[in-house]
C-alpha cells in the first residue's frame, strides 16, 4: 500500500506544478484552490509512504513521477518542445524510478 500512496502523491504532483501555471500570481481563485489542494494531497500521501519506505527512496520516486509527468503534461498539451535527448533523459528517469522500486 505505501507505494501505491507514493505513486498517487506523485500524480497529484503532477496536478499541482500544472495548476501553478495557471493561477496568476494565486489570483485565479479556481486554480489556486487546485494547487492548493494538490499540494496538500501530495504532501499527506508522501509523508504516509515515507512511514514504510525510506524518506530518500520514497522522495526520489515521488519527485521522479512528478517530473516525468509534468513533462508529459507539457508535451500533450502546451506544446513544449521534445527531442530525442529530451526523451531518453526522461526515460533515464523512469528505469530510476523502476530501479528504487526494484532495490527495496
Amino acid at each position: 500500500m505505501p507505494w501505491l500512496y507514493l505513486i498517487v502523491g506523485g500524480l497529484f504532483e503532477v496536478g499541482f506544478t500544472t495548476s501553478l501555471r495557471f493561477v496568476d500570481g494565486f489570483r485565479n481563485v479556481p486554480w489556486t484552490i487546485a494547487f492548493l489542494v494538490s499540494v496538500a494531497i501530495s504532501m499527506a500521501l508522501l509523508e504516509l509512504a515515507s512511514r514504510s519506505i525510506a524518506m530518500g527512496t520514497a522522495y526520489a520516486v515521488w519527485g521522479g513521477i512528478g517530473a516525468v509527468g509534468t513533462v508529459l503534461v507539457g508535451l500533450a498539451w502546451f506544446g513544449e518542445p521534445s527531442s530525442l535527448i529530451r526523451i531518453l533523459l526522461i526515460l533515464v528517469i523512469v528505469a530510476a524510478i523502476a530501479g528504487l522500486r526494484l532495490a527495496g
